[in-house]
């Protein structure tokens, strides 16, 4: 029987290469020449700190401009408002990942209503979608990124 999950994963690997591309940006910009702006990455949060707010604002587009050179979704960032303390600001960018139990209902549910013939179940942080046939699964597929979430999804582990 075809299978296949849908997920939300990150590369790590590569949101560590575009911060530290962010962070040299940063450090060779005319406009930042003096300040103490930078990026700090501690698991999946990065902190961005800047000695005004307007520079934050310019820190988090560099940042975003670097994620998408490296194939990296900005819509699993979350970002808190800025801070003022004393002569810096700073900033927390938290990046998601893996599929919350109320979204991964939402999107059991979705496929049960599209009256595609396949089963999906939640397990874990992933959904697995399983049919009788494979075009049935590629139907499901392509209904999931027509729609819009507040997670990027991923497609993996397709077997026949």
């Amino acid at each position: 029987m075809p299978t296949f999950d849908i997920v939300s994963e990150l590369d790590m690997h590569e949101i560590t290469n575009a911060v530290d591309q962010a962070n040299r940006e940063v450090g060779t910009r005319f406009d930042f020449k003096g300040s103490d702006a930078e990026y700090e990455r501690k698991d999946n949060v990065v902190t961005l700190r800047a000695q005004s707010e307007f520079q934050l604002e310019q820190m988090l587009d560099i940042l975003y401009n670097k994620l998408t050179r490296r194939s990296v979704d900005i819509k699993c960032a979350k970002v808190d408002e800025p801070q003022t303390v004393g002569r810096t600001a700073h900033q927390i960018l938290t990046l998601r990942h893996g599929i919350d139990a109320p979204l991964a209902r939402q999107l059991v549910k979705q496929i049960k209503d599209s009256k595609i013939k396949v089963q999906a179940s939640v397990q874990g942080d992933q959904v697995r979608v399983s049919g009788k046939k494979r075009d049935d699964l590629q139907a499901v597929i392509a209904l999931l990124r027509k729609t819009e979430t507040e997670l990027p999804l991923q497609f993996v582990n397709f077997r026949d």
